[in-house]
Protein backbone atom coordinates (compact mmCIF):
# COMPACT_ATOMS: atom_id res chain seq x y z
CA UNK A 1 0.00 0.00 0.00
CA UNK A 2 2.69 2.08 -0.69
CA UNK A 3 0.30 4.82 -2.74
CA UNK A 4 -0.98 5.90 0.73
CA UNK A 5 2.06 7.33 1.26
CA UNK A 6 3.61 7.93 4.86
CA UNK A 7 2.39 11.41 5.91
CA UNK A 8 -1.72 11.28 6.07
CA UNK A 9 -3.05 14.59 6.88
CA UNK A 10 -6.18 14.66 9.25
CA UNK A 11 -7.68 17.81 7.39
CA UNK A 12 -10.00 20.21 8.87
CA UNK A 13 -13.33 20.65 7.71
CA UNK A 14 -13.41 24.35 6.44
CA UNK A 15 -16.76 26.31 7.30
CA UNK A 16 -18.39 29.36 5.73
CA UNK A 17 -19.44 32.07 8.16
CA UNK A 18 -22.85 30.81 8.32
CA UNK A 19 -21.36 27.55 9.93
CA UNK A 20 -22.16 25.48 6.19
CA UNK A 21 -18.92 23.53 4.91
CA UNK A 22 -16.86 25.50 2.38
CA UNK A 23 -16.27 23.21 -0.07
CA UNK A 24 -14.24 25.81 -2.42
CA UNK A 25 -11.97 26.04 0.96
CA UNK A 26 -11.59 22.33 1.49
CA UNK A 27 -10.86 22.17 -2.04
CA UNK A 28 -8.12 24.84 -1.73
CA UNK A 29 -6.60 23.16 1.64
CA UNK A 30 -6.77 19.92 0.12
CA UNK A 31 -4.32 21.46 -2.75
CA UNK A 32 -2.35 23.34 0.24
CA UNK A 33 -1.77 20.27 2.29
CA UNK A 34 -0.35 18.23 -0.74
CA UNK A 35 2.01 21.05 -1.85
CA UNK A 36 3.58 21.31 1.75
CA UNK A 37 4.46 17.66 2.39
CA UNK A 38 1.63 15.81 2.98
CA UNK A 39 1.11 12.29 0.83
CA UNK A 40 -2.57 12.04 1.24
CA UNK A 41 -5.82 13.52 2.98
CA UNK A 42 -7.81 11.98 5.50
CA UNK A 43 -11.51 13.39 5.07
CA UNK A 44 -13.84 13.63 7.59
CA UNK A 45 -11.72 12.25 10.80
CA UNK A 46 -11.78 13.35 14.34
CA UNK A 47 -10.19 16.52 13.09
CA UNK A 48 -12.99 17.19 10.33
CA UNK A 49 -15.30 16.83 13.41
CA UNK A 50 -17.15 14.03 11.57
CA UNK A 51 -19.65 13.27 14.29
CA UNK A 52 -21.36 17.06 13.88
CA UNK A 53 -21.44 16.31 9.53
CA UNK A 54 -24.24 14.97 7.76
CA UNK A 55 -23.95 12.15 5.46
CA UNK A 56 -24.47 14.19 2.53
CA UNK A 57 -21.85 16.12 3.65
CA UNK A 58 -19.30 13.67 4.04
CA UNK A 59 -20.15 12.28 1.07
CA UNK A 60 -19.97 15.47 -0.77
CA UNK A 61 -16.44 16.33 0.94
CA UNK A 62 -15.01 12.81 0.01
CA UNK A 63 -16.01 13.89 -3.70
CA UNK A 64 -14.57 17.43 -3.69
CA UNK A 65 -11.20 16.62 -2.30
CA UNK A 66 -10.83 13.43 -4.68
CA UNK A 67 -11.39 15.22 -7.24
CA UNK A 68 -9.02 18.49 -6.16
CA UNK A 69 -6.32 15.86 -6.03
CA UNK A 70 -6.87 14.20 -9.02
CA UNK A 71 -4.22 11.23 -8.68
CA UNK A 72 -1.85 13.77 -6.61
CA UNK A 73 -2.64 12.20 -3.34
CA UNK A 74 -4.61 9.33 -1.31
CA UNK A 75 -7.70 10.16 -0.10
CA UNK A 76 -8.03 8.09 3.17
CA UNK A 77 -12.24 8.53 3.49
CA UNK A 78 -13.47 8.62 7.63
CA UNK A 79 -16.48 6.48 7.02
CA UNK A 80 -16.59 4.48 10.58
CA UNK A 81 -18.70 5.16 13.79
CA UNK A 82 -20.18 3.29 16.40
CA UNK A 83 -23.12 2.07 14.10
CA UNK A 84 -21.94 -1.27 12.17
CA UNK A 85 -24.73 -0.87 9.49
CA UNK A 86 -23.77 3.00 9.05
CA UNK A 87 -20.75 2.55 8.71
CA UNK A 88 -21.12 -0.34 6.06
CA UNK A 89 -22.76 1.95 4.35
CA UNK A 90 -20.99 5.16 4.18
CA UNK A 91 -17.69 3.10 3.23
CA UNK A 92 -19.48 1.47 0.07
CA UNK A 93 -20.68 5.00 -0.94
CA UNK A 94 -17.34 6.59 -0.58
CA UNK A 95 -16.02 3.55 -2.58
CA UNK A 96 -18.51 4.43 -5.00
CA UNK A 97 -16.98 8.39 -5.32
CA UNK A 98 -13.27 6.56 -5.85
CA UNK A 99 -11.71 7.27 -2.46
CA UNK A 100 -8.50 5.49 -1.65
CA UNK A 101 -9.02 3.87 1.57
CA UNK A 102 -11.36 4.17 4.38
CA UNK A 103 -10.44 5.20 7.99
CA UNK A 104 -12.76 3.30 10.87
CA UNK A 105 -12.46 4.32 14.36
CA UNK A 106 -13.16 1.83 17.37
CA UNK A 107 -16.85 2.40 18.10
CA UNK A 108 -17.21 5.52 20.69
CA UNK A 109 -19.87 5.35 23.40
CA UNK A 110 -20.90 1.48 22.99
CA UNK A 111 -17.65 0.06 24.51
CA UNK A 112 -17.55 -3.20 22.83
CA UNK A 113 -15.99 -6.58 23.70
CA UNK A 114 -12.38 -7.25 21.89
CA UNK A 115 -14.78 -10.06 19.98
CA UNK A 116 -17.46 -7.17 19.44
CA UNK A 117 -14.88 -4.95 17.88
CA UNK A 118 -13.48 -8.09 15.23
CA UNK A 119 -16.84 -8.57 13.95
CA UNK A 120 -17.50 -4.88 13.75
CA UNK A 121 -14.44 -3.92 12.03
CA UNK A 122 -15.08 -7.64 9.71
CA UNK A 123 -18.28 -6.89 9.03
CA UNK A 124 -17.21 -3.44 7.58
CA UNK A 125 -14.09 -4.77 5.55
CA UNK A 126 -16.08 -7.62 3.80
CA UNK A 127 -18.61 -5.29 2.53
CA UNK A 128 -15.59 -3.51 0.70
CA UNK A 129 -12.97 -3.55 -1.45
CA UNK A 130 -11.19 -0.59 -0.29
CA UNK A 131 -8.35 -0.81 2.01
CA UNK A 132 -9.43 -0.44 5.77
CA UNK A 133 -7.14 1.38 8.39
CA UNK A 134 -8.26 0.99 11.74
CA UNK A 135 -8.20 3.72 14.10
CA UNK A 136 -7.28 3.48 17.91
CA UNK A 137 -8.00 6.55 20.16
CA UNK A 138 -9.14 5.62 23.29
CA UNK A 139 -8.98 8.87 24.95
CA UNK A 140 -11.79 9.60 22.41
CA UNK A 141 -13.67 6.28 22.72
CA UNK A 142 -13.33 4.66 26.71
CA UNK A 143 -12.23 1.42 24.21
CA UNK A 144 -9.35 0.45 23.52
CA UNK A 145 -8.10 -2.44 20.52
CA UNK A 146 -5.68 -4.92 21.66
CA UNK A 147 -2.61 -5.95 20.37
CA UNK A 148 -4.40 -9.03 19.87
CA UNK A 149 -7.38 -7.89 18.18
CA UNK A 150 -5.31 -5.61 15.84
CA UNK A 151 -2.69 -8.64 14.96
CA UNK A 152 -6.25 -11.10 14.15
CA UNK A 153 -7.44 -8.34 12.00
CA UNK A 154 -4.71 -7.86 9.78
CA UNK A 155 -5.35 -11.39 8.54
CA UNK A 156 -8.15 -9.93 6.52
CA UNK A 157 -6.80 -8.96 3.17
CA UNK A 158 -7.95 -5.60 3.46
CA UNK A 159 -7.64 -4.29 6.66
CA UNK A 160 -3.82 -3.05 5.86
CA UNK A 161 -2.96 -0.88 8.44
CA UNK A 162 -3.40 0.75 11.61
CA UNK A 163 -3.98 4.66 13.44
CA UNK A 164 -2.20 3.90 16.73
CA UNK A 165 -3.02 6.96 19.42
CA UNK A 166 -3.37 5.19 22.59
CA UNK A 167 0.42 6.33 23.66
CA UNK A 168 1.16 2.65 24.38
CA UNK A 169 4.43 1.51 23.04
CA UNK A 170 4.69 -1.87 24.33
CA UNK A 171 1.07 -2.01 22.68
CA UNK A 172 2.30 -0.73 19.36
CA UNK A 173 5.68 -2.92 19.40
CA UNK A 174 3.27 -6.09 19.92
CA UNK A 175 1.07 -5.00 17.01
CA UNK A 176 4.44 -4.38 14.75
CA UNK A 177 5.92 -7.47 15.81
CA UNK A 178 2.92 -9.82 15.48
CA UNK A 179 1.70 -8.43 12.22
CA UNK A 180 2.98 -8.71 8.56
CA UNK A 181 5.58 -6.65 6.87
CA UNK A 182 3.00 -4.86 5.01
CA UNK A 183 0.96 -3.98 7.59
CA UNK A 184 0.94 -0.46 7.86
CA UNK A 185 1.17 1.14 11.80
CA UNK A 186 0.68 5.09 11.33
CA UNK A 187 1.19 7.68 14.42
CA UNK A 188 -2.10 8.71 15.43
CA UNK A 189 -0.40 11.51 17.43
CA UNK A 190 1.88 13.85 16.39
CA UNK A 191 4.13 13.96 19.15
CA UNK A 192 4.81 9.95 18.96
CA UNK A 193 5.58 10.00 15.39
CA UNK A 194 9.41 9.22 16.00
CA UNK A 195 9.26 6.59 18.32
CA UNK A 196 6.64 4.94 16.62
CA UNK A 197 9.19 4.68 13.29
CA UNK A 198 11.95 3.50 15.69
CA UNK A 199 9.93 0.74 16.73
CA UNK A 200 9.17 0.10 12.93
CA UNK A 201 6.03 1.28 12.49
CA UNK A 202 5.43 3.30 9.08
CA UNK A 203 4.33 6.79 9.52
CA UNK A 204 2.10 9.47 10.63
CA UNK A 205 -1.94 10.68 10.02
CA UNK A 206 -1.23 14.09 11.64
CA UNK A 207 -2.75 17.23 12.88
CA UNK A 208 0.33 19.65 13.00
CA UNK A 209 0.89 18.88 9.69
CA UNK A 210 -1.22 20.94 8.32
CA UNK A 211 1.20 23.48 9.37
CA UNK A 212 5.01 21.62 9.26
CA UNK A 213 4.03 18.79 7.17
CA UNK A 214 7.75 19.45 5.14
CA UNK A 215 9.11 19.65 8.27
CA UNK A 216 7.79 16.33 9.71
CA UNK A 217 8.32 14.72 6.20
CA UNK A 218 11.80 15.89 6.72
CA UNK A 219 12.06 14.35 10.15
CA UNK A 220 10.99 10.88 8.89
CA UNK A 221 13.24 10.57 6.01
CA UNK A 222 16.15 11.69 8.22
CA UNK A 223 15.23 8.81 10.28
CA UNK A 224 14.74 5.96 7.62
CA UNK A 225 17.53 7.04 6.32
CA UNK A 226 19.87 6.65 9.27
CA UNK A 227 20.05 9.99 10.37
CA UNK A 228 18.79 9.70 13.86
CA UNK A 229 20.23 12.72 15.44
CA UNK A 230 18.96 15.07 12.51
CA UNK A 231 15.53 13.61 12.97
CA UNK A 232 15.70 13.75 16.63
CA UNK A 233 16.30 17.56 16.64
CA UNK A 234 13.69 17.82 14.55
CA UNK A 235 11.60 16.17 16.03
CA UNK A 236 12.21 18.29 19.76
CA UNK A 237 12.11 21.54 17.97
CA UNK A 238 8.44 20.87 16.79
CA UNK A 239 7.19 19.85 20.35
CA UNK A 240 5.77 22.75 21.38
CA UNK A 241 3.83 23.49 18.41
CA UNK A 242 2.43 19.64 18.77
CA UNK A 243 1.59 20.54 22.43
CA UNK A 244 0.01 23.75 21.50
CA UNK A 245 -2.51 22.06 19.39
CA UNK A 246 -3.66 19.82 22.04
CA UNK A 247 -4.25 22.29 24.73
CA UNK A 248 -7.82 21.67 24.08
CA UNK A 249 -10.01 19.92 22.26
CA UNK A 250 -8.61 19.00 18.29
CA UNK A 251 -9.48 20.77 16.47
CA UNK A 252 -10.42 23.92 17.92
CA UNK A 253 -6.38 25.03 18.35
CA UNK A 254 -5.59 24.39 15.07
CA UNK A 255 -8.73 25.95 13.53
CA UNK A 256 -7.78 28.97 15.72
CA UNK A 257 -4.42 28.71 14.22
CA UNK A 258 -5.32 28.56 10.36
CA UNK A 259 -7.95 31.23 10.97
CA UNK A 260 -4.71 33.26 13.05
CA UNK A 261 -2.42 32.54 10.14
CA UNK A 262 -4.65 34.07 7.45
CA UNK A 263 -6.28 30.51 6.04
CA UNK A 264 -9.69 31.05 7.17
CA UNK A 265 -11.31 27.78 8.36
CA UNK A 266 -13.97 29.31 9.97
CA UNK A 267 -15.45 28.28 13.74
CA UNK A 268 -15.94 24.57 14.96
CA UNK A 269 -19.17 23.73 14.89
CA UNK A 270 -21.10 22.85 17.84
CA UNK A 271 -20.27 21.59 20.85
CA UNK A 272 -16.87 22.19 20.61
CA UNK A 273 -16.03 26.57 20.48
CA UNK A 274 -13.67 28.61 19.75
CA UNK A 275 -10.37 28.37 22.54
CA UNK A 276 -10.84 30.64 25.26
CA UNK A 277 -8.10 33.80 25.47
CA UNK A 278 -5.33 31.85 27.59
CA UNK A 279 -5.43 28.98 25.40
CA UNK A 280 -5.60 31.29 22.38
CA UNK A 281 -2.29 33.07 23.60
CA UNK A 282 -0.50 29.79 24.27
CA UNK A 283 -1.31 28.96 20.57
CA UNK A 284 -0.63 32.30 19.19
CA UNK A 285 2.95 32.11 21.30
CA UNK A 286 3.79 28.78 19.71
CA UNK A 287 2.68 29.80 16.13
CA UNK A 288 4.95 33.04 16.37
CA UNK A 289 8.35 31.05 17.54
CA UNK A 290 8.03 28.32 14.94
CA UNK A 291 8.15 28.41 11.18
CA UNK A 292 5.52 27.49 9.21
CA UNK A 293 5.16 25.00 6.03
CA UNK A 294 1.39 25.65 4.96
CA UNK A 295 1.26 28.01 1.75
CA UNK A 296 -1.17 30.63 3.36
CA UNK A 297 -2.77 32.75 0.18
Amino acid sequence: MEKLGRLLTAMVTPFDGAGKVDYQQARSLARALLGSGSDGLVVCGTTGESPTLSTDEKLRLFAEVKSEVAGRGAVVAGTGNYNTRESQELTREAEKIGVDACLLVVPYYNRPTQQGLIEHFSAIARYTSLPCIVYNVPSRTSCNIAADTVIRLSQIDNIIGVKEASGDFRQIAEIIQGTGEGFLVYSGNDGDTLLILALGGYGVVGVATHLVGVQMKDMMEKFLEGRTREAASIHRRLLPLVDSLFVISNPVPLKYSLNYLGFPVGKPRLPLIEPDEKSAAAIRTALETCKIDLAIP
